[in-house]
């Protein structure tokens, strides 16, 4: 069956950097788009970037731009999320997604808190 394995998430100072990792297995990784989201306390579930499934392709939500990168090494089957200039307001809970045949698939996620 599908399993996506964040990690990574921690506590981190604002202006700081994380590097979110997705671990993927039961599909076919290199086939398919994926994705970020996260959830922040209160708040709807956004899409924060999504990848294509070779990596040619990215898209960012306008608040990351510029300082978020998403990646993917379908060797591995993992997909990264490298997060700098990080700000209070990227504090959320980050899930890894994937769309397959209707689907959605969500992991358990991995908390981001950044504060002073």
């Amino acid at each position: 069956q599908v399993q996506l394995v964040e990690s990574g998430g921690g506590l981190v100072q604002p202006g700081g950097s994380l590097r979110l990792s997705c671990a993927a297995s039961g599909f076919t990784f290199s086939s398919y788009r994926m994705s970020w989201y996260r959830q922040a306390p209160g708040k709807e579930r956004e899409l924060v970037a999504d990848i294509t499934s070779t990596g040619g392709y990215t898209n960012y939500a306008d608040s990351v731009k510029g300082r978020f990168t998403i990646s993917r090494d379908n060797a591995k089957n993992t997909m990264y999320l490298q997060m700098n200039n990080l700000k209070p307001e990227d504090t959320a809970v980050y899930y890894c997604n994937l769309l397959w045949l209707g689907n959605m698939y969500w992991g358990q996620g991995t908390q981001v808190t950044v504060a002073s």
